[in-house]
C-alpha cells in the first residue's frame, strides 16, 4: 500500500471535488481517496501492484482534471527541548511529534537536549510542532531563539548547582535535627519545623519535577519525574498526619530523596557538558569579529555580518574570520585545524583560505566566499551534530524497553505495597534476616509503615536515565573526539556497521596516490614532435593525467598546436585534429578499433605497466606515432596503513581503471591482495556489489565527488576530504585530513564507542536487576535509593567519557597525529 499527495488543477466548485471522488472510488486498486477543495490537492492510498501513480493520474484526468505527483516541501530543523529529564521525557517527545501528519523522520537526544525533525512544510507548520511538544510539559527552541551571547550548558549548570546548595542545606538541617531528636532529646514541634524546612525543598526547588511528572502522566506516557515524585509528595503529606496522629513522619526522606535527586540532575548537567565539550571547542575557534574595508576605511563588524564580497585585512598573527580567496599579499598559515599538517603553508593571491586557520605571517587582503553555514567550520560541527544526534541501531531495542520502564515500575510499586499487607510474614521473615546487617532495617514498626517504606524504594530505586544515556553519550564524546582527529562520522549507524568491516575498497587515483601525475617515460621516433601533438590534444580533456602531459610540455617550453573538433571518447581516450588531421590519445581498445599496429611498442608498454605506469598510445587516423608513460606515486603512507588493516583481519581491494598489469604493480607496491581491474567509472557500483556478495559487509575510500555511487552503494562511503572539500553528502564518514591512517583510526574509533555503549547497556541494566528486586523485598533505604538511582546515570555518563582515554593508534607503528 503507499499514500501520496496530488496536486489537482481545475476545480471550481465541490461537484468537481465529487467527480474525481467518484472516479476514484470506482477505481480498481485505488483503497482511498479524499479530494480537498480548499488547497487543490487529492491524498489518495492505492495499491503499487495493481495501480501505479500514472494510473492514478490518468484516472483523475478522466474526471476533466489535470492532476501531477505534489512534490513535498520537506524541512528538516533542530530544536533545542527544554525540560527533558530522562530518556522517558526524550520517548514522550519523540512519541508526540512523530503521531503528527506531515512528519517524516524525528530524533530526540536526550544526551544534549536537541530534536532534529523533517517535515512536509505544506501540511504541518513549526508552530504545530512547538504547541504539541509544550501541550506534554516541555519547550521547544530554534537556534536563533537561544540566547547565543552565553553558554546554555552553563546556565542549566548555575540553576542546578543553586538548587541543589539549597536543597542541600535545607536537608542537612534537617537530618541534624532528626539525629538530636532521635538519639540525644526530643525537640517540641519537630514535625511542624521539619515540615517547614522541607517544603521549599519538595514543592518549591522540586516544582518543575512535579509539574513535568503531571503533565506526563496526562498524556499517559509517564517519565522518571513520576517516579520521583510519587517517592517525595506522599512521604511528605502522609508525615503531615504525625501532627494528628501518632504515626512514623516521612517528612525527612521525602526531603532526601528530593535532595538526591537534584544532587544527581546537577551532576549529570556537568558530565553532559564535558560529553559536549568537542562541539563547543570547534565553535570557539572562529573568530568573533573581522576587519573588512568599506568606501577605502578599514571597519571591524562581526564575523556574523559578513557578506560574500567582502574584503578583510588580516594581520599576521590574527585568525581567519571566513572562508575566502586572497587577494593581496602572501603568507604563511596553519591550516592545522583542516589539514592536520603541522607545518604552516605559503598561500598567495588566488590561494583558498579557511576560516579558522591563523595568518602566522604577511599582511593579506582576502575577498570574502563562504558566510554562516556554508563554512568549512559550520560544515564539521554540521556533521559532528548530525552525529550526535542520530541512533545508532542498537538503540531501538532499548528505547522500547525505557517507553514501558516507568508504567512497570509502577506496576510493581503497587504490588510490592499490596504484598506486603497480604503477605507480611513473609516479608518480615526476609527483613529479620538482614536486620542485624543493615540498620536501617527495623521490624518493630507498624505493617503499613514498612510496605510504604519499601514501596517508596521500589520508586525512587528504578533508573531508566541510564538506559536512555547508554547510546547518546557514547556518540557525543566518540564523535566529538572523533572531530578532533580529522575523522567525521555522520550517523549512529555507520558507527555500528564500520567495526563490522570485512573488506576496505580503495579508488586509486587521489586516494591511494597523490592525485599528481608526471610523465616518466616517452617513446617515438621524435619526442618533442609527439608531446606537442599530445599536449595540443590534452589541453581540452579533463581527465587527471591530461594535465601531467600539458605540463611536461610547459616545463620543455613546446608551442601547442591549434587543435579542431576535439572529442573525448568515454573509456577510449580522445580526439582532436590538428592542421586537418586526426589524431588520437588513448588506451589499446582505440587503438584495436581504429585498426592500428602498435605492436612495435608492445614490449615496451609491457615492461611500462609492470612498474606500475600508465601508458597512452599517440597515433593518427594512419598509424601510431608513439607512446606516452605516466605515473602517480603511491602516498608514502600506504603500504603502512594497509598492513596495518591486514593485520586487523580485514581484507583490501583496489579498483581502478587501470589496465590488469598496472593494476597489480600498484597493489603489489601497496600490499594490496585484491585487485579490480579495467573497471569503468559506472562499473564501480558493481564490483562493490559483487564484493558485497562474497565478504559481506564493504567499506568504499574515494574522494566522496568521482566515486558517489560506489560510495553510496557500500556499507560504509568513506570520503578523502581535505581542506574545503570535507561537505561530500555520499559519504558516510569523511576524513578531513586526507590521511590514510585516519581510516585505521575511524575503525578503531567505531569499535571504542560501540564497546562504551555495550557496557553502557550492560550496567544500566545489571543495576536495575539488582537494585529493583532488593528494594522490593525491602532491603534498600528510600534515601540510599535515591542516591543510588542518580549514581546509576552519572556511572554511564562517565564511562562514556572515559573515551577519551582510547588509543585510536594502536595498529600502527608510526603514529599520524599532527
Amino acid at each position: 500500500m503507499k499514500t501520496e499527495k496530488f496536486d489537482i488543477i481545475g476545480m471550481t466548485c465541490a461537484t468537481c471535488a465529487n467527480s474525481i471522488d467518484h472516479v476514484l472510488k470506482d477505481q480498481k486498486g485505488i483503497i482511498k481517496g479524499n479530494v480537498n477543495l480548499a488547497n487543490d490537492t487529492a491524498i489518495i492510498e492505492f495499491d503499487e501492484s495493481v495501480i501505479s501513480i500514472q494510473g492514478v493520474i490518468e484516472t483523475i484526468e478522466s474526471a476533466g482534471f489535470d492532476a501531477s505527483l505534489k512534490k513535498e516541501n520537506i524541512r528538516k530543523l533542530t530544536l533545542t527541548i527544554q525540560g527533558m529529564t530522562c530518556a522517558t521525557c526524550a520517548g514522550n517527545v519523540d512519541h508526540a511529534v512523530k503521531n503528527l501528519e506531515g512528519v517524516k523522520s524525528v530524533n530526540v537526544n536526550i544526551a544534549n537536549d536537541k530534536m532534529t525533525v523533517e517535515f512536509d512544510a505544506d501540511v504541518l507548520k513549526l508552530s504545530q510542532i512547538k504547541k504539541t511538544i509544550q501541550d506534554i510539559g516541555y519547550d521547544a527552541l530554534l537556534d536563533e531563539e537561544i540566547d547565543k551571547t552565553v553558554d546554555p550548558d552553563v546556565i542549566k549548570m548555575q540553576k542546578a548547582k543553586k538548587k541543589m546548595l539549597t536543597s542541600a542545606s535545607l536537608t542537612a538541617v534537617i537530618m541534624t535535627l532528626m539525629i538530636i531528636h532521635m538519639f540525644i532529646v526530643p525537640i517540641p514541634g519537630y514535625t511542624i519545623i521539619t515540615a517547614t524546612l522541607a517544603f521549599p525543598v519538595v514543592f518549591i526547588l522540586g516544582a518543575h519535577v512535579h509539574k513535568t511528572s503531571f503533565k506526563s502522566l496526562k498524556s499517559g506516557r509517564p517519565n522518571m519525574d513520576v517516579l520521583v515524585s510519587l517517592g517525595s509528595l506522599p512521604p511528605y503529606l502522609i508525615g503531615l498526619l504525625g501532627l494528628f496522629l501518632p504515626i512514623t513522619t516521612f517528612i525527612e526522606m521525602a526531603s532526601t530523596i528530593m535532595t538526591f535527586h537534584l544532587i544527581g540532575k546537577f551532576l549529570e548537567t556537568r558530565a553532559k557538558g564535558k560529553a559536549s565539550e568537542a562541539i563547543k571547542k570547534l565553535i570557539e575557534l572562529g573568530a568573533k569579529t573581522a576587519s573588512i574595508i568599506v568606501d577605502g576605511q578599514e571597519i571591524e563588524v562581526l564575523t556574523s555580518e559578513l557578506s560574500v564580497k567582502d574584503i578583510m585585512v588580516i594581520r599576521p598573527g590574527a585568525k581567519i574570520p571566513t572562508d575566502g580567496i586572497i587577494v593581496q599579499g602572501q603568507s604563511l598559515i596553519d591550516e592545522s585545524l583542516a589539514t592536520g599538517e603541522s607545518m604552516p603553508v605559503k598561500r598567495g593571491v588566488g590561494d583558498p583560505v579557511i576560516g579558522a586557520t591563523i595568518n602566522k605571517q604577511g599582511l593579506l587582503k582576502v575577498e570574502v566566499t563562504k558566510t554562516g553555514n556554508d563554512t568549512f567550520l559550520a560544515q564539521i560541527i554540521d556533521l559532528v551534530e548530525a552525529c550526535q544526534g542520530s541512533k545508532v541501531p542498537i538503540q531501538a531495542f532499548a528505547d522500547k524497553i525505557t517507553g514501558y520502564f516507568v508504567p512497570a515500575i509502577m506496576v510493581i510499586t503497587v504490588l510490592t505495597f499490596i504484598s506486603f499487607n497480604v503477605f507480611p510474614e513473609f516479608h518480615l521473615s526476609i527483613l529479620r534476616t538482614f536486620e542485624g546487617i543493615l540498620p536501617w532495617i527495623n521490624t518493630d514498626q507498624s505493617t503499613l509503615t514498612l510496605s510504604f517504606v519499601t514501596a517508596t524504594a521500589v520508586l525512587v530505586i528504578a533508573c531508566s536515565c541510564a538506559l536512555g544515556l547508554g547510546t547518546p553519550t557514547a556518540l557525543m564524546v566518540g564523535s566529538g573526539i572523533g572531530a578532533q582527529k580529522g575523522i567525521l562520522i555522520r550517523n549512529g549507524e555507520s558507527v555500528q556497521t564500520l567495526k563490522d568491516i570485512k573488506v576496505i575498497a580503495f579508488d586509486k587515483t587521489g586516494t591511494l596516490t597523490y592525485g599528481k601525475p608526471v610523465v616518466t617515460d616517452i617513446k617515438s621516433d621524435d619526442d618533442l614532435n609527439l608531446l606537442s601533438i599530445a599536449a595540443s590534444l590534452e589541453v581540452g580533456s579533463e581527465h587527471v593525467l591530461a594535465s601531467a602531459i600539458v605540463e611536461e610540455a610547459k616545463t620543455r617550453d613546446i608551442k601547442l598546436k591549434d587543435v579542431k573538433h576535439f572529442e573525448a571518447l568515454t573509456s577510449k581516450g580522445i580526439k582532436g585534429s590538428i592542421n586537418d588531421t586526426m589524431y588520437y590519445i588513448g588506451n589499446r581498445r582505440l587503438s584495436d578499433e581504429l585498426n592500428l599496429d602498435y605492436k612495435a611498442y608492445e614490449e615496451d608498454m609491457v615492461k611500462l605497466e609492470e612498474q606500475a605506469k600508465t601508458v597512452m598510445i599517440v597515433s593518427s587516423d594512419k598509424s601510431v606515432l608513439g607512446i606516452i608513460a605516466v605515473a602517480d606515486a603511491l602516498k608514502d603512507e600506504v603500504a603502512a596503513v594497509i598492513k596495518a588493516i591486514e593485520s586487523m583481519g580485514i581484507k583490501t581491494a583496489m579498483i581502478t581503471g587501470d589496465n590488469e598489469r598496472t593494476a597489480k604493480a600498484i597493489a603489489k607496491k601497496a600490499g594490496i591482495t585484491h585487485v579490480i581491474s579495467n573497471v569503468l567509472p559506472t562499473g564501480k557500483v558493481d564490483e562493490i556489489k559483487k564484493l558485497q556478495e562474497t565478504y559481506g559487509l564493504v567499506a568504499m575510500v574515494g574522494d566522496g565527488i568521482n566515486d558517489a555511487p560506489a560510495l553510496k552503494q557500500a556499507n560504509v562511503g568513506i570520503a578523502i576530504g581535505t581542506g574545503t572539500d570535507v561537505a561530500i553528502e555520499a559519504a558516510d564518514v569523511t576524513l578531513v585530513r586526507g590521511q590514510l591512517a585516519s581510516i585505521l583510526q575511524a575503525v578503531e574509533l567505531s569499535k571504542a564507542i560501540f564497546r562504551k555503549i555495550k557496557q553502557n547497556y550492560f550496567w544500566a541494566w545489571f543495576y536495575n536487576a539488582v537494585a529493583i528486586p532488593f528494594a522490593v523485598f525491602g532491603l534498600l533505604h528510600p534515601m540510599i535509593g535515591a542516591a543510588a538511582m542518580s549514581m546509576s546515570s552519572l556511572n554511564v555518563i562517565y564511562n562514556s567519557l572515559r573515551l577519551k582515554k582510547v588509543d585510536l593508534n594502536k595498529h600502527l607503528e608510526v603514529s599520524y597525529e599532527a
